[in-house]
């Protein structure tokens, strides 16, 4: 009886642990870690050595300025699978953490990269540029003027010639009466003259 004992615990130091016991760890991923995907995938799965407690898992997959592109995560034995939802193209990381049958935590992460991202939205329009902001280089518009809205003239301002500023035949209308007064002096001068002459 004690040479079986002693067998028996001689075979338990030399068997290697079951895989209850052993250390947890990651063994696969699709996509793999440092893989460059030209498609996206509709989700990433990640392999274990054992099968992951869903209550003490945590999958996160983070892209590009850290968007989360992850969702819920399903359990299939030791397969954990996590829908994918693809952003940018860039580096994407799968991080995971989950607890050993032995208690011990275990983290890690898988990183892939995206090499086309999602197409830009066709509906989106370009800005335009608004009045009061004018194109750099172009000349300023004219001010648009509503000819019911005009000013109306400076009372101030008028065409009547002020007193003082005359016309030239006004102001040259003496010399005609001086020649006509001269003309007429001549002629009473004549007919005088030609009464007093001896007949």
């Amino acid at each position: 009886m004690p040479v079986v004992l002693g067998v028996a615990f001689g075979v338990s130091l030399v068997a290697p642990a079951t895989p209850a016991a052993a250390h947890n760890e990651l063994t696969g991923s699709d996509p793999r870690d440092g893989a460059r995907v030209a498609t996206a995938p509709a989700r990433i799965e990640l392999r274990f050595l054992a099968r992951p407690a869903p209550t003490t898992t945590k999958i996160t997959i983070t892209g590009p300025d850290n968007v989360v592109a992850g969702g819920q995560p399903t359990f299939d034995g030791s397969r954990v699978r996590v829908p994918f939802t693809p952003a940018a193209a860039g580096l994407y990381i799968v991080g995971y953490q989950l607890a050993s049958a032995d208690g011990h935590p275990v983290r890690g992460e898988v990183r892939f990269t995206l090499t086309t991202g999602t197409a830009a939205d066709p509906s989106a329009t370009p800005p335009t540029l608004t009045p009061s902001t004018p194109p750099v280089g172009s000349p300023p518009a004219a001010p648009s003027v509503d000819p019911g809205s005009a000013a109306p003239a400076d009372p101030t301002t008028s065409t009547t010639p002020v007193a003082g500023e005359k016309s030239d035949s006004e102001g040259h209308w003496w010399p005609w009466a001086l020649g006509g007064l001269v003309a007429l002096a001549a002629l009473a001068a004549a007919l005088l003259l030609r009464r007093r002459q001896p007949r």
